[in-house]
């Protein structure tokens, strides 16, 4: 099926004069997560990050260090797998001329991954659409968040933005990325999966006037609400006629959401100047609406969470690692406010848990050994939150190198959790105190050991991350996820992630606990915990007995309070 789908796009090669073809992971919105996903429908990979580029002698998969496994396994057969870090496409192809799609490409991208020696030539006409039906799903209408949600008016978000226009001395800003459009204007919709993301894009003047992109069929709801008036809408299509009417001046683009195909138009008229949106900055600090809200979906989170954990751990019946999946959405799903997964679920037994980002389908899913131990990473979409969380946990004893990989990531997972932020002040510091206690014996890993997270958004945001390289400074009303973990290939996957929020207490800044789930104390080898971690991990405990032990029956509670 693969390999036909990749003749095809070969066959348009000679007609646009081209040596080979160049498809990402995003779409034209460059949304975390697409509904058609153009890569997997080319390649057969399934990750969230990644790059083909099928060329007439050779198919080239590019990946992160997060991949390189599924890569392997998803679509090894018919592509040549590497690691982007490592290897970027300008180490393996030169002297050719690639075509790709403007739309899908910024010109950040293309100039991080090609050398001068490759010739890129823009296609209008997406190839991958041309040989794959292409089928868009009627969603529903964009809707507005009651600013007792919110926190914030969309008139105090847009005062803000334009105050920043002023003070770089920019004309116009051009809002890309829909996430951002979304804070803006406190509103959110259904465009994409597992993401309350509505499509569109936005231009704001520093005159505080708005021109609202997207297709007429969503806005209906919002026009209702006056979040926008008629004469502020048009189609994405007309943007292009919008750009020649405006008056030249200064422009801020998203280099990261820009498409080369708009950054292209707007530089024959417009000056673009070096700034990045603002609102990136603006929507990673919570405001106090926010964290309330974050609060209480974490909390019903958490409940779904501890029953999950007590059943798949005392459960006796044979089950997959798909029966798995279903049975914590099931318990998520008793809440009123769960809406659906803020990703795919990652339910790995044994060596699947080695996959970082590992999906179960009916042809690899893998039954549960009870001898194994089991990573679980999910998330949901609450009404007023976003949630994300791991734990791996065992059914019996396991060997004392498990136990000891399992007790370093933890150690690592209390330290960045206890973090002084005076003193480590960004995620580049923090990264060093998580991988520290693997690295006394040789072990890494390859991810990043948190991720910002968005108040009922996408599960993954900047600017703020826990890693080797981000040096963004960390605020109050900040939330990331704290996951430092361990993987044996073909072997086992260990994972332990909660998301923080950055709190304020007297002159200091410290992080502060949203997840609040067992951590299992059968895989913690406590004569290697400092009294400190001892005394962690038993207010933690205790703290989620105190929140749930009601909701409990005898059984669940009489396990939970054996952990404290």
């Amino acid at each position: 099926m693969i390999k036909n789908k990749i003749l095809k796009l070969k066959k348009y090669f000679l007609k646009y004069q081209i040596d080979g073809y160049v498809i990402p992971k995003n779409d034209e919105f460059f949304s975390e997560f697409d509904q058609f996903d153009r890569l997997n429908k080319i390649s057969n990979f399934s990750g969230s990050a990644g790059l083909a580029i099928i060329t007439r002698d050779e198919n080239y998969l590019f990946v992160d260090g997060r991949y390189t496994v599924q890569a392997k396994i998803q679509s090894g057969k018919n592509f040549k797998i590497f690691d982007i870090a490592s290897t970027p496409p300008f180490k393996v192809i030169k002297n050719k001329r690639l075509g790709l799609d403007p739309k899908i490409f910024t010109k950040k991208t293309i100039d991080r991954f090609f050398s001068k020696k490759i010739k890129i030539r823009e296609i209008e006409e997406n190839l991958v659409d041309k040989i794959v039906r292409k089928r868009v799903k009627k969603n529903s209408e964009f809707f507005s968040l009651p600013k007792k949600i919110a926190g914030e008016t969309r008139n105090s978000k847009i005062n803000r933005v334009t105050e920043y226009l002023k003070k770089v001395k920019a004309d116009y800003l051009f809002i890309t990325a829909p996430e951002n459009v979304a804070w803006l204007l406190n509103i959110r919709g259904n465009d994409n999966p597992n993401s309350p993301i509505p499509n569109c894009h936005l231009i704001i003047t520093k005159e505080k006037k708005i021109f609202f992109f997207t297709r007429r069929d969503k806005i209906k709801k919002i026009l209702k609400d006056n979040t926008i008036k008629i004469k502020q809408f048009a189609q994405l299509d007309e943007i292009e006629l919008y750009l020649n009417k405006f008056d030249k001046g200064n422009f801020i683009i998203d280099k990261n959401s820009c498409s080369l195909f708009y950054e292209n138009l707007i530089k024959r008229k417009f000056k673009i100047l070096k700034n990045n949106d603002p609102i990136y900055a603006l929507k990673a600090i919570k405001n106090p609406s926010e964290i309330k809200h974050m609060v209480d979906a974490h909390y019903e989170d958490g409940l779904a969470l501890t029953k999950f954990i007590y059943w798949i751990k005392h459960n006796k019946k044979k089950i997959n690692e798909i029966d798995a999946e279903k049975k914590l959405e099931s318990f998520r799903k008793k809440s009123k406010n769960y809406l659906y997964p803020s990703f795919n679920t990652i339910a790995g037994s044994g060596k699947n848990g080695a996959i970082v980002h590992y999906r179960a389908n009916p042809k690899n899913c893998r039954w549960l050994n009870k001898n194994e131990i089991f990573l679980f990473d999910s998330g949901g979409q609450y009404k007023f939150g976003t949630t994300d969380v791991t734990r791996t946990i065992c059914f019996k004893k396991q060997s004392s190198k498990i136990k000891d990989i399992f007790t370093r990531v933890l150690k690592g997972h209390i330290a960045v959790y206890q973090s002084n932020l005076k003193k480590y002040d960004n995620g580049k510091k923090i990264d060093v105190r998580a991988r520290k206690y693997l690295k006394e014996i040789g072990l890494d890993y390859a991810h990043g050991t948190g991720h910002g997270v968005g108040f009922f958004l996408n599960v993954h945001e900047g600017p703020q991350s826990i890693s080797k390289y981000n040096k963004v400074k960390l605020e109050e009303g900040m939330i990331i996820s704290n996951e430092p973990g361990f993987y044996k290939e073909n072997e086992f996957g260990i994972r332990i992630e909660n998301l923080v929020y950055i709190k304020k207490e007297k002159n200091n800044l410290k992080f502060e606990n949203l997840t609040f789930a067992p951590i299992d104390i059968d895989l913690v080898n406590f004569s290697s915990l400092t009294k400190d971690e001892k005394n962690y991990l038993f207010k933690y405990h205790l703290e989620i007995y105190s929140k749930y032990a009601k909701h409990l029956n005898n059984k669940e509670k009489k396990w939970l309070a054996s952990l404290i």
